[in-house]
């Protein structure tokens, strides 16, 4: 699940188009210093930029729940997107990251009429599919009157960084997220899928943690594809036990864990299956 090194970057912002990062705020603005940033994700792959109009719907409801006032329309973001994607090569993987942030605001919230739009397209190739390693964080996502965890907000990547850095110290490369009563949420920056007896089960969408757009692409394309897939409450314990474990995101798509703890497991065939899924899908989407 590592990223990349980073290759060519083009940066809209201010209305227009700059190569490489672009500055755009300062030290008094209200993203800078009380965090008042969303973002998404999306990916350019295979010619293709899978679910962009599912990404950028995503963003306009975490800016709203953020109280900002998105300043454009999901059509002018996505016609801002295909015009990074074309400043790169057609067989370019890239990462399609646009974003609101607010600049100004009274004491702590945002003044919506502030709202500002940037977006990064930069180039990112697609992750191998040769697996990762996970323990159990100490760290949980919160509950939903706690944070504002159905957004994609910037806020709460800390916590994320925090479990990231746990696992790191132990030898892991992420956590195992529970949510706040203890039940399985999701790995530190993906959604969580295991296998048991040819049934595919990943934890039930409670409020703690994102309904990832791949999670549900992925779901999707397995259930037609004559596998039975599940949604409930998750216990570790049955983690443990799982006859695969892989993860689900923006960024790699589906990545298999191959250690969970001190128990070793190989990429399966059902997450060989779901990849295989998705990149049919994303080559026609």
């Amino acid at each position: 699940m590592a990223h990349n090194a980073q290759g060519k970057v083009w940066t809209y912002a201010d209305d227009a188009w700059f190569e490489g990062d672009k500055g755009v705020l300062a030290p008094r603005h209200q993203a800078f210093w009380l965090a008042s940033t969303v973002f998404d994700g999306a990916r350019y792959m295979l010619g293709r930029a899978p679910d962009l109009d599912r990404h950028i719907a995503r963003l306009m409801k975490s800016a709203r729940i953020l109280a900002m006032k998105p300043c454009l329309s999901e059509a002018e973001i996505e016609a801002i997107a295909w015009q990074g994607v074309g400043k790169f090569a057609d067989d370019a993987d890239l990462y399609i990251c646009p974003i609101f942030y607010a600049e100004e605001g009274a004491v702590v919230l945002p003044d919506p009429d502030s709202t500002r739009f940037a977006m990064v397209v930069r180039e990112s190739p697609m992750p191998a599919f040769d697996g990762f390693a996970a323990c159990l964080s100490s760290f949980r996502r919160p509950a939903r009157d706690m944070a504002p965890t159905e957004a994609k907000a910037s806020c709460l990547y800390p916590n994320v960084a925090r479990s990231v850095g746990e696992a790191q110290k132990k030898g892991f490369d992420v956590g195992v997220i529970l949510d706040p009563s203890g039940n399985v949420a999701e790995f530190s920056y993906a959604n969580l899928f295991m296998v048991k007896d040819d049934v595919v089960t990943t934890p039930v969408i409670n409020g703690t943690f994102l309904n990832g757009i791949t999670r549900q692409r992925i779901m999707q394309l397995l259930s037609d594809d004559g596998y039975q897939v599940v949604e409930r409450t998750v216990d570790f314990d049955e983690l443990r036990v799982a006859d695969e474990l892989f993860a689900t995101g923006n960024y790699a798509k589906v990545s298999p864990c191959t250690r969970l703890e001190d128990r070793t497991l190989h990429p399966g065939a059902v997450a060989t299956r779901a990849r295989e899924l998705y990149f049919e899908f994303a080559a026609k989407a």
